[in-house]
């Protein structure tokens, strides 16, 4: 009699499903040969949270059941190594430091010399001024953590 056929469902970051056929007899390296041709150094398969490392295993060895989740993660392909005399791809350039980044830290630093020059010279602040830069400073802080937060 011919081996029973199991239907497993290889489940991918992005949410997406493939279903593969396979026997129990079959090993993880062949699975990775026949759903993943040309990829096999890329792929991981992970099982109930463990990564499948042996190629080797079969497919009985973990006792996968029909319709049972194999988790894919499918890494870039690594570069080739270059030749010798060629330069070697270039590092990514660091990330512009754009005004953006740096406007939340300078109203942060504005209210606190505002605060400072409230609490010394307190003579110069009329009781409408203080309740402006008090919710200001309210106002800043819910952009903080909506910003930091994410």
């Amino acid at each position: 009699p011919a081996e029973p056929t199991l239907v497993l469902r290889l489940k991918f970051l992005n949410d997406t499903e493939r279903l593969a056929r396979v026997r129990p007899g079959d090993t993880v390296g062949a699975l990775k040969r026949t759903y993943f041709p040309g990829q096999e150094q890329q792929v991981r398969l992970i099982y109930q949270g463990q990564l499948l490392r042996d190629d080797a295993q079969s497919l009985a060895g973990l006792h996968l059941g029909h319709l049972s989740v194999l988790h894919c993660h499918l890494s870039p392909p690594s570069a080739a190594p270059a030749a010798p005399g060629t330069p070697g791809p270039r590092s990514p350039a660091p990330a512009a430091l754009g005004v953006g980044s740096l406007a939340l830290p300078l109203f942060v630093l504005l209210l606190a010399l505002l605060w400072y020059l409230q609490l010394q010279h307190r003579h110069v602040f009329t009781a409408t001024a203080t309740t402006c830069l008090a919710g200001l400073t309210l106002l800043v802080t819910f952009v903080a953590f909506a910003m930091y937060r994410r």
